[in-house]
């Protein structure tokens, strides 16, 4: 793609100004198949974000959408005490099928609170603490994630109406506050392990995440 279309909004209407800034889009070829990937840099703060996407997004086609936040130890060490990992790659083949869709990977790891901070929240969960409580108990709220810009993302992309591919419902009001039409949330449920049951039973029961077909008995 050439400089200029890299810098090209092509979504968003000419009277909303965006708090992100589109660096530089490439060719991703992946174990799953071919993407493209396209940074973005935030005009407010020193966050940086990542969109992967293929195939023609247009605002009146419902898409597979995913705002899929940072998990080092689940996305790139392979984790068993969270469903991160394979939630990331179940998207990716699910856009893969489709031929369009777009994930905005945004760098808020441990649900906002930074990985030296995680670490020391997996040592609480680890004496017994469930991931609410182990944030709680280091001081801070149990999500302080915020998805404005990634949904500005999406828009900037080219979409409108989304086929939301998440659990959490956050996410959703969050998207359909910046002004998408979530045409459909698709489950991302993969198998889990036992490792993780405790962890998804705590999403469900004190974060409100959207299971149906996963089994999360003690």
């Amino acid at each position: 793609m050439k400089e200029d279309e890299t810098k090209k909004i092509t979504g968003v209407p000419q009277d909303r100004k965006l708090s992100v800034e589109l660096i530089a889009t490439a060719r991703l070829p992946t174990e799953i198949g071919e993407f493209k990937i396209t940074g973005y840099r935030s005009l407010i703060s020193r966050e940086e974000f990542v969109a992967l996407h293929k195939g023609e997004l247009r605002p009146d086609v419902p898409t597979l959408a995913r705002i899929h936040s940072q998990c080092l130890t689940g996305d790139v060490f392979g984790s068993t005490k969270c469903d991160c990992g394979p939630q990331l790659h179940a998207a990716m083949e699910l856009i893969e099928r489709e031929g369009r869709g777009a994930i905005v990977y945004q760098l808020q790891e441990g649900r906002g609170i930074g990985i030296i901070n995680k670490i020391r929240a997996y040592a609480l969960q680890d004496a017994g603490a469930d991931t609410v409580e182990a944030n709680e108990r280091l001081g801070f709220a149990n999500d302080l994630r915020e998805y404005t810009q990634c949904a500005e993302i999406l828009l900037d992309l080219g979409l409108r109406r989304v086929r939301l591919m998440s659990n959490n419902p956050l996410k959703l009001k969050a998207i359909q506050s910046a002004g998408l039409d979530v045409f459909e949330r698709v489950a991302i449920e993969v198998e889990t392990t036992e490792a993780a049951k405790r962890y998804l039973r705590t999403k469900k029961e004190k974060m409100g995440h959207l299971f149906g077909t996963i089994k999360l008995d003690a």
